[in-house]
């Protein structure tokens, strides 16, 4: 007399299997993890930070012109777009984040209540197509929340007479503090003269390429690898 029809023992030992690789599965994936916290590099190990410039030559050029064109307003530098451009939540925030947000504004002009007003795009004179379409899609994304772009040409940069022609009217005398006066435009100094003062302080700090600020192309490839 049999004890178990003949399929049982098949079957039990078939969901014994079952249950062994399930739990062999189950331990090597809590070891992988385990691994990987243990694993994981230290922050400042793993990556040694130096520090380095924010801004260029060029651009601290461009942000000396800008506050004395525009006295009494906020002028700020290299302001990365997530920090004052806001977007709707019902899609994933983290692609968002990954195609614009991480780009950063050059010179971000705002009025006395820090209220974004024009953003000024700095740009090579001569860019690669990859840089031209990283700063297309910057402008793209600003002027649709509103913010006025404004674009200066490194080595070409506009005069203060222009600056405030174009700028001002953004803001108004109110905004920026500055009040109306029949004795002329103040008294500037020579953009000769500011090139050769941020000349002596780069030189007082050091100077060389240890301190140059990341290049704004490293945002590229960064994106692009996000992005696949």
């Amino acid at each position: 007399m049999e004890l178990f029809p003949p399929f049982v023992l098949p079957a039990t030992a078939l969901l014994l299997l079952s249950w062994l690789f399930f739990r062999w599965r189950s331990r090597q994936s809590h070891d992988r993890r385990s691994r990987g916290v243990e694993d994981a590099p230290d922050t400042v190990a793993g990556w040694p930070p130096e520090a380095a410039r924010v801004l260029t030559i060029n651009e601290r050029q461009a942000l000396d012109l800008l506050k004395r064109a525009m006295p009494g307003s906020l002028v700020l530098a290299q302001v990365p777009l997530s920090r004052f451009v806001r977007v709707p939540t019902r899609r994933s925030y983290g692609e968002w984040l990954s195609r614009v947000g991480a780009l950063s504004a050059d010179l971000l002009l705002c009025d006395a209540g820090s209220r974004p007003m024009a953003v000024i795009d700095i740009r090579a004179s001569e860019e690669s197509d990859r840089s031209r379409r990283r700063h297309e899609r910057l402008g793209r994304v600003l002027r649709a929340a509103g913010v006025h772009v404004v674009v200066w040409r490194e080595g070409h940069l506009p005069s203060a007479a222009e600056v405030r022609t174009t700028l001002m009217p953004l803001l108004g005398p109110v905004a920026t503090g500055i009040k109306p006066t029949s004795s002329g435009p103040m008294p500037l100094i020579p953009v000769a003269d500011v090139e050769e003062l941020l000349s002596e302080g780069d030189a007082r700090h050091g100077g060389g390429d240890a301190m140059e600020p990341v290049p704004s192309a490293f945002f590229d490839d960064a994106l692009d690898a996000v992005r696949r």
